[in-house]
């Protein structure tokens, strides 16, 4: 269904291909996975399956790729929209209408389908995806994750026999992802669809994929093959992987399933041994503190910002009912829940972006709606969930200049940052040009120059591979460590697991749990991360933590 051959793809200036030599066939009705580090060229190889690449992007495209017998080069995205369906990473730029309903039918009424077949066809997929409550919303009120569902809807309603997908998944909660996934399934299952798919949340779709193609990066040529066998090799692998490697398990297991049945032996040595959080002692300092994230010891420290009965309305819908919040510095505070449920507003309300309806928010002493944007940036930093909304300048070495100078900060932070957190991002890049990943690291660099004592996140990991991920938890976890409070809305359980404190779950507005992570994200199993899945949810919750009481155990008695 899709043949790459001997492709290519270059731009004027960068200094590597984005491609070099790619040459692989993807059969019909199989899911592909395609991983990666950020950076490693995962939505340029996408976008040359849709003739996004290079018809749209720019650049020069060697070789041939080839889509149902249509060749790229010579077939533009509108000759192929029939045949392929595509998401990007960004689904405000995929939208060209106002509302939910509208933007399903959009894509059929292109192709010129009968009224009755697109009436039918957004009934189905508005119930397929969950949507249905929201069919008369406007795009542009909805969350992150409601908007991702959408882009993916409105694709599925053409019935294309190819879907080109861009992290699909990044920004949905652990059920509606589930759904989502559910969704692919079928198409690829029951209906031949050719699915490829880049994501760099493998934990959730890996046990899916029928292929996996790795992408190393740094000039190493790519692999394709069964998901178990790229995997053992992959430098880019879900915990469950992981902990196979470390338990010797060949193949890996790829879902939880697979590994709570070889996991026998590893929970009967764990059961022996007390856990890393436990017995800290001569531990790194980093070590210290994620293991006493994961036992729920939140530091003490002065509280940094306060919600009271906090409400506020995003137009007709009431986003935040009654909520209670005291953020310490020091520590680290995850916020979760589904899609929709008001993360994002209670982050925004914090930096003054909504009036509250009743209630109150003090930050740092200021109200933050009322409080002059100079004197609140020095005490509070918001990353939102689009990076390009901090971004303005024509280069990132622009970019960090400015964040150096809007900081005071000595010239060169920003740019260290940035080269901590996702290394190899060049200074002359324009900021549109970056892959999603990149772009959340510039713009989490340029907010963490100010050092602000309350730092918020909203899904701070979304397009970061799990390298860039380890180095956004060391440095938050050192931020902690400074008496900064940290506060970050993610969907992500393994990040919850390895770094938070404490966890708060919001549903419809309203606070429904408070408490120590271990504690919250054990409550539920749509919470729970793999780790604690496979060995029991007593005790162990991140790979770290197994493997230092491991070590433990070989250098002699915990």
């Amino acid at each position: 269904m899709i043949t790459f051959d001997q492709v290519s793809v270059s731009y004027p200036d960068a200094s590597a291909p984005a491609l070099d030599g790619l040459d692989l066939t993807v059969a019909e009705g199989e899911l592909c996975l395609l991983v990666g580090p950020s950076g490693s060229g995962k939505s340029t190889l996408l976008g040359t399956v849709s003739g996004l690449v290079p018809h749209f992007t720019g650049g020069v495209l060697h070789g041939r790729v080839t889509v149902g017998g249509r060749d790229t080069r010579t077939h533009r995205p509108r000759e192929l929209a029939d045949l392929v369906g595509t998401v990007g990473q960004d689904p405000l730029a995929h939208f060209v209408t106002d509302t939910v309903e509208d933007e399903l039918a959009y894509g059929m009424e292109s192709l010129g389908l009968a009224p009755e077949v697109m009436r039918r066809r957004v009934e189905e997929t508005l119930d397929l995806l969950g949507l249905a409550d929201l069919r008369g919303r406007a795009l542009g009120s909805l969350s992150g994750g409601q908007q991702q569902r959408v882009a993916i809807g409105s694709v599925l309603t053409v019935h294309p026999k190819v879907l080109v997908l861009d992290e699909p998944t990044s920004a949905l909660d652990p059920g509606a992802a589930e759904e989502v996934l559910a969704v692919l399934q079928r198409l690829v299952h029951d209906l031949g669809t050719t699915v490829l798919m880049a994501e760099h949340r493998l934990e959730r779709v890996v046990q899916y994929a029928d292929q996996v193609l790795l992408l190393p990066g740094a000039g190493q040529r790519p692999v394709l093959g069964e998901p178990a066998e790229v995997m053992a090799q992959s430098p880019v692998h879900p915990p469950v992987v992981a902990l196979g490697r470390l338990a010797g398990w060949s193949p890996p297991p790829l879902s939880v399933r697979d590994a709570r049945r070889r996991a026998g032996a590893l929970r009967a040595r764990l059961d022996d041994l007390p856990p890393a959080a436990d017995a800290p002692d001569g531990a790194a300092p980093d070590a210290d503190r994620a293991a006493a994230a994961t036992a729920g010891r939140a530091p003490a420290g002065d509280p940094v910002a306060t919600v009271e009965r906090l409400v506020v309305r995003r137009g007709p819908v009431p986003a935040l009912r009654g909520v209670d919040l005291t953020l310490h510095a020091g520590e680290i505070t995850a916020l979760m829940g589904r899609n929709g449920a008001g993360k994002s507003t209670l982050l925004g309300s914090l930096v003054g972006l909504h009036a509250p309806a009743a209630g109150s928010v003090r930050v740092g002493g200021l109200t933050p709606h009322r409080a002059r944007p100079k004197d609140l940036v020095r005490r509070a930093g918001l990353v939102p969930q689009d990076p390009r909304d901090l971004l303005f300048c024509e280069s990132v070495g622009a970019e960090c200049a400015a964040a150096d100078q809007d900081a005071d900060a000595a010239p060169g932070t920003c740019r260290a940052l940035v080269e901590r957190l996702l290394p190899g991002i060049g200074d002359g890049a324009h900021p549109r040009d970056l892959s999603e990943g990149q772009r959340l690291s510039l713009a989490l660099a340029v907010v963490l120059t100010s050092r602000p004592p309350l730092l918020l996140l909203d899904e701070p990991t979304r397009g970061l591979d799990y390298a860039a991920k380890a180095r956004l938890v060391e440095i938050l976890r050192g931020l902690a460590a400074d008496s900064h409070a940290v506060l970050l809305a993610t969907h992500d359980v393994e990040l919850a697991a390895a770094l938070a404190h404490r966890t708060v779950i919001l549903a419809e507005g309203e606070v429904v749990a408070d408490g120590p992570t271990a504690d919250v994200v054990l409550s539920s199993p749509a919470f729970a991360p793999q780790v604690a899945k496979i060995l029991g949810p007593a005790r162990w919750l991140t790979v770290e933590q197994v493997e230092r009481a491991l070590a433990g155990a070989e250098v002699g008695p915990a």
